[in-house]
C-alpha cells in the first residue's frame, strides 16, 4: 500500500535521487517545442493520441483486456529531438486535459548507476518503488527516461567483465517495478528515449505500448527547419533573410540530407565561420557559405557507434 505522499519541494535540490526537475504543466516554457520538432504530422498525432489513450482507457479497461504498461520510447539517432519531442509530448497531454494537475518527472539515469555491488538496483528501486510511485500517488505524472539504456541495458549483450550481476540486477529492478507501477498507476505514462535501441533490454521493449523511431529529416524537413534557423537569425541580422528566399535555397536544403535537425542548425552556426568577412559581419553570409559548411558537416558526420 502507498502512502500519500509529501507535497512536492519548491526547490528542485529538495527532490529525490535520480530524479533532476520537476515541472508543474502545462508549462509555457515547453509551448514552442512541439512545432521546432520537424517531423511528419501524423508521427505527432500517433504519440499524442498513444498518450491520451493512457491517460483516458487504462483506468477504465483491465490489463487482462488491454496489457498497457504505461511506456512508449523513442528511438533514433542523436540530434533527432527525441528529449524535445518528448518534453513537448507532456505539455500537450498536459494541455488535452485541462485542469488535471498534471506534472513532469524528469530523470537522471546516471545519478543512479554506481560501481559499489548492489547500489545500482538499490537505487533504481527506490526511484520508482518510492519517489515515482509517491510522488504520482495522487495526480497524473509523466516520466521521461532519458537514455533509457542507463537503466535497462540488454542483458543478452553484457561484458562478463564489467560486473555484470549488479547490472543485470538493475535491469530486473526496472521491469519489476514497470510491472508493479502498470498495477497501481494507471495514472502514470513513462516517455523514454534512446540512441542505441540495441541496447536496451528486449524485456523493457516489450513492455512499451509503442515503439517510434525518430527519423532523420527529410528533404522538405531540412528545408523547414533551415528556414526556419535563417529566419531566426535575420531577426538579429537581416542581410541574411535574403538566403531564405533565393532561388538557390533549394540547393542547401539538398545538401542537408544525412543530417539531424541539431547538426543543420550547428552547420548554420559553421557557415558563419567559413570566411573572416561572415564572422566578423553575418549580413554577408552567401549560400555558398552554407554549401560549404553543410558538404563539411556531412564529410565529418560521426554516426551512432563511433563511425563516419
Amino acid at each position: 500500500m502507498y502512502q500519500k505522499p509529501k507535497a512536492v519541494p519548491a526547490n528542485q535540490d529538495e527532490l529525490p535521487t535520480g530524479i533532476h526537475r520537476q515541472r508543474n504543466l502545462p508549462d509555457p516554457s515547453l509551448d514552442l517545442l512541439w512545432d521546432s520538432i520537424i517531423v511528419d504530422q501524423s508521427f505527432k498525432d500517433r504519440l499524442l493520441n498513444q498518450a491520451v489513450v493512457n491517460f483516458r482507457v487504462r483506468k477504465e479497461v483491465d490489463r487482462s483486456v488491454l496489457p498497457m504498461h504505461g511506456v512508449i520510447l523513442l528511438t533514433g539517432e542523436p540530434g533527432t529531438g527525441k528529449t524535445s519531442l518528448a518534453k513537448a509530448l507532456a505539455n500537450k497531454i498536459a494541455n488535452a486535459f485541462p485542469g488535471a494537475g498534471f506534472q513532469l518527472l524528469e530523470v537522471e539515469p546516471h545519478s543512479l548507476t554506481s560501481s559499489a555491488h548492489g547500489k545500482t538496483q538499490r537505487a533504481v528501486s527506490d526511484l520508482f518503488a518510492q519517489a515515482i510511485a509517491e510522488l504520482a500517488f495522487n495526480r497524473p505524472t509523466i516520466v521521461l527516461l532519458d537514455e533509457v539504456e542507463t537503466l535497462a541495458a540488454d542483458r543478452a549483450k553484457m561484458s562478463m567483465d564489467a560486473n555484470p550481476v549488479d547490472v543485470h540486477r538493475a535491469t530486473d529492478a526496472v521491469l519489476v517495478q514497470l510491472d508493479a507501477l502498470a498495477e497501481s498507476h494507471t495514472n502514470l505514462l513513462f516517455i523514454a528515449t534512446s540512441n542505441f535501441p540495441e541496447a536496451v533490454d528486449s524485456a523493457f521493449t516489450s513492455r512499451a505500448d509503442l515503439v517510434l523511431q525518430v527519423p532523420l529529416p527529410n528533404e522538405v524537413a531540412c528545408a523547414a527547419i533551415l528556414r526556419s534557423c535563417l529566419d531566426g537569425l535575420a531577426k538579429v541580422y537581416p542581410g541574411v533573410g535574403r538566403i531564405a528566399s533565393a532561388t538557390t535555397f533549394s540547393r542547401i536544403a539538398h545538401e542537408c540530407i544525412g543530417l539531424d535537425g541539431r547538426a543543420i542548425r550547428k552547420m548554420v552556426a559553421n557557415a558563419l565561420a567559413v570566411r573572416k568577412e561572415t564572422a566578423v559581419d553575418p549580413n554577408k553570409l552567401t549560400v555558398e557559405d552554407l554549401l560549404t559548411a553543410a558538404q563539411s558537416a556531412k564529410a565529418n558526420r560521426v554516426k551512432p557507434g563511433g563511425r563516419k
